[in-house]
């Protein structure tokens, strides 16, 4: 399925503009993410009802919805799965809990996206992403393979759910999808949420 891996560089990744364009964007908004968090400090909201409240909802219906958001987010929905984690896990929702939740969930949409590309085929992707990207896409994945997918999984700003667009289509294997899906996330999420139990007790919300 892929070249020899001397043919493989990062770079290459780095010259698709929609990757390039997703990584800027990843970066601008951490840069966003992190100055708000700075701002909860400086103001030290975390004794607001506001944030009281949303710790109370976070801690009673909390799982449910990040498991609804997290299977939007393994599609084609835009709704910041990392930063959601993050904020749960400040708020103060139990970490191994929101870790397999948010996996599970993502890993769910993916299923998705994969089912829905098997089934209805190009016409379908095409419709979900341009032909182009998809033609670029596929370039990438026959040169990388599933270590394209895993570098996708592994690193939140890049757009892996339109791979599993691509899985589908392409009718591969679904247990090494499945796998390639749920353990990169696993990780990413496992970091994001030891992370965001830091960030909730540097601006007060957790004791």
């Amino acid at each position: 399925m892929a070249e020899d891996g001397k043919t493989r560089k990062f770079s290459d990744l780095m010259k698709v503009s929609w990757i390039r364009s997703a990584i800027i964007l990843g970066i601008i908004l951490t840069i966003i993410g992190l100055t708000i968090i700075y701002l909860l400090k400086y103001f030290n909201v975390s004794s607001s009802p506001l944030f009281l409240d949303a710790k109370v909802l976070m801690d009673k219906y909390g799982l449910l919805g990040v498991f609804a958001a997290t299977i939007l987010a393994g599609t084609l929905v835009p709704l910041g799965s990392p930063a959601l984690v993050v904020a749960a896990a400040a708020l103060g929702m139990h970490k191994i809990s929101l870790v397999l939740v948010a996996t599970i969930g993502f890993t769910l949409g993916m299923l998705i996206n994969y089912a829905l590309a098997y089934r209805l085929g190009r016409p379908y992707v095409i419709r979900k992403v341009s032909a182009e990207r998809l033609e670029e896409t596929t370039m990438l994945w026959n040169k990388w393979g599933w270590i394209l997918y895993t570098i996708f999984g592994l690193i939140p700003v890049l757009p892996v759910e339109l791979l599993s667009l691509l899985c589908g289509l392409l009718k591969t294997r679904l247990d090494v999808f499945l796998a390639l899906s749920f353990t990169p996330r696993l990780i990413v999420f496992a970091v994001l949420a030891y992370f965001g139990e830091h960030v909730g007790i540097w601006i007060g919300v957790l004791a």
